[in-house]
Formats: structure tokens, sequence, C-alpha cells
């Protein structure tokens, strides 16, 4: 048996470097962590690139969820569907609310909501529907926004798996009334964890500052910026309404000084990983029992994750099994995982697999 140490593989890395240190450096020796200007500034930047008017930085993808909901006052026990194949984020924002969600059934081809079961699942107390882009894969945008135009429904994007991807030419988070990101270590892009609310009704999304934080009406980065400033002569201006229910949701400054240095990489991170979903397609377009879990389409697309679907009648392991066989080979694996996943650090050279957690022998691990 060979003493050369196996290759530990992880099965995401996030892309972090010198930018996302400098810009951490200036966090520092401002000596400003939390809630501050380099959150309006990502936030600005954000919107710049999405295209949105307004964005609002959150701690997470959940509370951005959480509160795009909020922002409608919808009656408690209303409708809102969701798929029945998403993180668990997406139907317990609804809870949240106090609303009720509806799990839609899923194309079996794009994972996507299907159209047809949401029609059909639409009662005269649906108020909301919150399709999401599973894995980047974009959800036929065009029909939805028809279908919940026709029957006055709220449209929030769940994003988190598709940052800077488009369809049709639009920016996805764009196509919906509000658009909701994630920034969690895991996702396209990180802030290690965090996520932003974006919208072009920026009546509708702008009170979520305040909700965002506590329900206070001013920040305490404006607070601040009035005990020495020239034009600040009213001596109340470290005074502050709290004037609504609200969460502690915020984004800080640590957060917003990552998120700035990975924006600027986004673009040429998505087109790495479209790169070796094209190598992966290449190399099992010819197999039989191995196909792609999704229908890649990578053109302007931002593609999260590559799998392959398992066959059921291949199964021949229980989880416990299959876990301890994963483990044994450096491979991170959890029940009742049965994907391929190939993700690779976008600025590495070593591409990673992860072998079938169903069936381990589907596809060798590559090595280094």
């Amino acid at each position: 048996m060979s003493d050369k140490p196996r290759m530990q593989v992880r099965l995401f890395k996030p892309s972090v470097g010198e930018e996302e240190l400098e810009n951490l450096r200036g966090v520092f020796e401002r000596a400003w962590l939390g809630l501050g200007p380099l959150v309006s500034q990502f936030e600005k930047e954000w919107s710049e690139y999405i295209g949105a008017k307004m964005s609002v930085g959150v701690n997470s993808a959940t509370a951005a969820l959480h509160l795009a909901l909020t922002a409608y006052h919808f009656p408690r026990g209303s409708k809102v569907l969701v798929p029945a194949i998403t993180f668990a984020s997406t139907a317990t924002a609804v809870l949240y609310n106090d609303l009720v969600p509806v799990f839609v059934d899923v194309d079996p081809v794009s994972l996507s909501m299907d159209l047809n079961d949401m029609e059909r699942k639409i009662t005269p107390d649906c108020v909301a529907v919150i399709p999401v882009h599973l894995g980047g894969h974009p959800v036929p945008m065009e029909k939805l926004m028809e279908i919940a135009k026709a029957h006055r429904l709220a449209v929030i994007e769940d994003c988190a798996h598709c940052a800077g991807g488009f369809y049709k030419g639009k920016r996805l988070g764009m196509w919906g009334d509000i658009g909701c990101f994630s920034f969690e270590e895991k996702k396209s892009m990180t802030t290690g964890d965090g996520g932003m609310i974006c919208s072009d009704q920026t009546e509708l999304i702008e009170p979520l500052h305040a909700h965002r934080w506590i329900g206070i009406d001013k920040d305490t980065w404006k607070r601040s910026a009035g005990y020495t400033s020239q034009e600040m002569l009213e001596a109340r201006h470290w005074y502050y309404e709290i004037s609504v229910l609200g969460y502690k949701y915020n984004m800080n400054d640590v957060m917003a000084a990552i998120g700035l240095a990975q924006m600027k990489k986004l673009d040429r991170m998505n087109a790495r990983r479209a790169e070796i979903i094209r190598r992966y397609l290449d190399g099992i377009k010819d197999c039989k029992t191995i196909k792609p879990l999704l229908p890649y389409e990578l053109e302007n697309a931002a593609y999260w994750l590559f799998g392959v679907p398992r066959d059921p009648a291949r199964q021949t392991h229980h989880p416990p099994e299959e876990t301890r066989h994963c483990h044994g080979r450096a491979l991170p694996a959890a029940p009742p995982a049965s994907v391929v996943l190939a993700v690779r650090r976008p600025d590495s050279r070593r591409q990673t697999t992860l072998a079938n957690l169903r069936h381990p022998a589907a596809l060798p691990r590559s090595d280094p």
C-alpha cells in the first residue's frame, strides 16, 4: 500500500484570497466591524451589478426570504406556493410569517417547480409563490410570471444557488417582485454567512432596513456619524425609534468587506464552474447509466453544482455502510445524499469529484 497521503476532498471550498484580506484589514483599521458604511457600499454595488433599484443586506438568505414575505403583511393563514424539492428555509420562511406553505411537485427533468401542478394548486387564499432556481438552473420565469400575474400572486425568487446568472437576457432575481440571494460559505460567492434582498419596488423593501435591525429606524453607523458632524446641530442626533417589531438580521461590515471582493470575482468564478461542468458532461456523454441531474444550459448560467440522479434499481447499500465507504475514501458524505456533486474552487488547479453516495463505484474519484 502506498504511503502517499490521500487528498482530502471537501464538499465545497470558497475561493478567497488577498483581495478579501485587504478589505478586512481596512475594516480592522477602522475598528468598525458591525453594520456600517461597507454594508451600504455593498448594497449599492450589488444593486448596480444585479440591475435593481434597491438592495438590503442581511445575515442569510433565510432572513432574506423571511423579510421578503414580511414586506407584504399577508393575512395570517394565507398560502404560499413552494417547490417540493428545496432547502428547508424556502418553506420555514413561510411559517415564520404565520403563512401556510403549499408544496408543488417539481418537473422530473429540470427539478424546477412544475408549473402545471403550480396552477392546479392555486386557490383563492394563495398570495405568493417562491420559485427556486435549484442548483442554478433557471425556472421558466416568463411562464411562471404569466401565471402569477393572472392570479395576482407576489413572486419572490429564491436565488440562493444562482448569483450572477441570467435567464433569457435578464438577471435571475429580477424577474419576480423580490429576489433573495445567499452568500453562505458554500454558495456561488460568499461573505462567510450573508444574504441580500433586491427589488425595483423600493417602496416595498425600503422598510426592511428597519425590520433587519430590530425595528430601529436609524442604524448605528448613521447615529454615530452625527456625533461629530458639523452639519448636525440637533442635540438629539442620537435619538431613534423602534418603529416595528424587527429582527437581528443585519449584515455587518466584516461580511460586506468579503462580499465586495467576492462580487468582483463572481463572473469569473461562474465561468470556471461552467468549464468544469462541460468537462463532466463530455466525460459521461457516452455512458448508458450515468446522466446529468439537470439539463445544463451553460450560456449565461450560474450553476452551483453538478449531479447525476441515483438509479433506484442499483441500490445495494444502506446509508450507514455507504457513508463509511465514502469516509474511507476521504470523501464527505452524509445519508441520504443521492447525487454526484462536482465542485471546484475556481482558482485551484485540482479537480475534485464526490463519488455517488448511493453507488460509490459509479464514478471514480479523480486523482490529484
